[in-house]
């Protein structure tokens, strides 16, 4: 039974640095991975691809129900094209944003996301994996940080990879990032009751990680 598969489910708003502790967690774990946010760019990008809106809800579920998304070493595979890069783009990040709002996509990632529930154990991030994907999650983790804290990140990674970036911009998009993600009426980016809740600001991604272990640990 996959319930007994044990699941590490860590949600919180964009540019908290869940992914990269997310993936540490499992690399320490030796568990699998499941970045839900990647799946969402996926849509976004294959959206583009098509000539779909981002803000064609049926078109894009239509859609999505006939992909082929695979995730092997790391590396990201639509329909045998590796698009690792393509949907690292902060346009695909917007994109992702939007079409997570629309109901219809996420019924039909639902199903793709919980298959990635196998032995000896999953670490999967998101918005939505301990309150929707994995309700039964024994270890669910809201990581988060100040917007201003979270924009500081993202302008500093953007600058890393030679993109041109105004840290007023990028503070403005991730405050309506998390409006969004907050206020849709399907699946809304919140603390669940059950989970622990880890702020970041002052916080190394080694002390992180290391947070998120000893919350999985206590609860073994």
């Amino acid at each position: 039974m996959t319930s007994a598969i044990p699941v590490i489910a860590i949600d919180g708003p964009s540019a908290s640095g869940k992914g990269t502790i997310a993936q540490r967690v499992a690399e320490k774990l030796g568990w699998h991975y499941l970045d839900s946010g990647a799946l969402y760019r996926v849509i976004a990008l294959a959206g583009k691809q098509h000539g779909i809106a981002w803000s064609d809800e049926l078109a894009l579920a239509t859609m999505t129900g006939g992909l082929d998304i695979r995730f092997e070493r790391g590396e990201i595979f639509l329909n045998d094209e590796n698009v690792s890069m393509a949907v690292r783009t902060e346009e695909m990040s917007r994109g992702a944003s939007e079409v997570s709002t629309h109901p219809a996509v996420r019924r039909a990632l639902t199903d793709l996301q919980r298959s990635f529930r196998k032995l000896p154990g999953l670490v999967a991030d998101g918005r939505d994996m301990g309150s929707v994907i994995f309700p039964d999650a024994e270890t669910k983790i809201f990581l988060t940080a100040s917007a201003e804290t979270r924009a500081q990140r993202r302008y500093k990674q953007l600058l890393e990879k030679g993109n041109h970036a105004n840290l007023a911009s990028v503070l403005a998009d991730l405050q309506m990032r998390d409006a969004r993600d907050q206020g849709r009426k399907v699946a809304p980016l919140k603390q669940c009751e059950d989970a622990e809740l880890l702020t970041t600001d002052h916080l190394t991604i080694e002390q992180a990680v290391q947070a998120v272990l000893d919350f999985y640990a206590a609860r073994k």
